[in-house]
């Protein structure tokens, strides 16, 4: 996602840019216990639900029958797209999935709600927790699935009440973004951070669990417990982006002064 010439990765901390710049429209917690079960929520998609999810797509999927879109999997994963491999792991990932279905409904879903944190509509929680449907049958999990079917309808009318968006293609894309102004225009370097860089230091960012092998590059421009901003010089029209990733499940180092990112 990018707002005027900053550029945020990572889903996490998209939804984190888009509850603090669109305060009208937030869906976050407001109460401090309610905070800490959404953030665990975050963790548990991100670092559970979401491997377990991939490893669950079906083997027949047209899509899999492409090399490039295997390869390009393959690179970001970090494992094996290859058909024996997804039907052998198949069992394995429904076990971790059942796991997941009985916690929310013996758990949380338990009591009746209707929603994660007992809200009206859909919170940023659900939106954390949501689970894939069509895994195993309504009679097994049927609070779980009342709660997936009442969050499908919930997308649908959102999406039908939402303005339609504007299609740009790749290089008028990079045109607006690098003729806009920063959305973030000032940043600070925390002082007391582990890492002890410094502002303008030389730097790289990367996820490690997965998309490991892409890099950004470029000049510490902010660092604080929750991201790291780097700045980088645009390939087409040459002016500088800022770059945005979250500190969670990112590994920073700093480097020589040499390339920077792609756009």
């Amino acid at each position: 996602m990018s707002i005027g010439r900053d550029i945020y990765c990572d889903t996490r901390l998209i939804l984190e840019k888009l509850e603090e710049k669109f305060p009208s429209g937030a869906l976050g917690a407001s109460q401090p216990d309610q905070k800490a079960l959404q953030k665990l929520f975050e963790q548990w998609t991100v670092d559970g639900v979401f491997v377990r999810a991939s490893q669950l797509i079906p083997p027949e999927m047209p899509l899999l029958k492409d090399p490039k879109f295997a390869k390009d999997r393959e690179e970001f994963m970090g494992r094996s797209w290859a058909k024996p491999d997804l039907i052998n792991g198949r069992p394995e990932a429904l076990a971790q999935m059942r796991q997941f279905f009985e916690l929310l409904e013996s758990t949380l879903l338990a009591d009746g709600r209707q929603w994660v944190l007992k809200t009206d509509t859909p919170s940023l929680a659900d939106i954390h927790g949501a689970l894939p449907p069509s895994l195993f049958g309504k009679g097994n999990f049927p609070k779980v699935y009342a709660w997936i079917d009442r969050f499908s309808k919930a997308i649908k009318e959102a999406a039908q009440s939402a303005p339609k968006p504007t299609t740009l293609k790749g290089a008028e894309a990079v045109r607006y973004v690098t003729q806009a102004a920063f959305a973030e225009p000032k940043g600070d370097v925390d002082a007391e951070d582990p890492l002890g860089l410094k502002k303008g230091q030389y730097i790289e960012s990367w996820p490690i669990d997965s998309g490991s092998n892409h890099r950004d590059r470029g000049q510490l421009f902010a660092l604080t417990r929750q991201e790291v901003v780097l700045t980088t010089q645009a390939k087409t029209g040459h002016r500088d982006v800022h770059i945005h990733h979250p500190r969670t499940n990112f590994r920073i180092r700093a480097v020589d002064q040499g390339d920077g990112s792609k756009l």
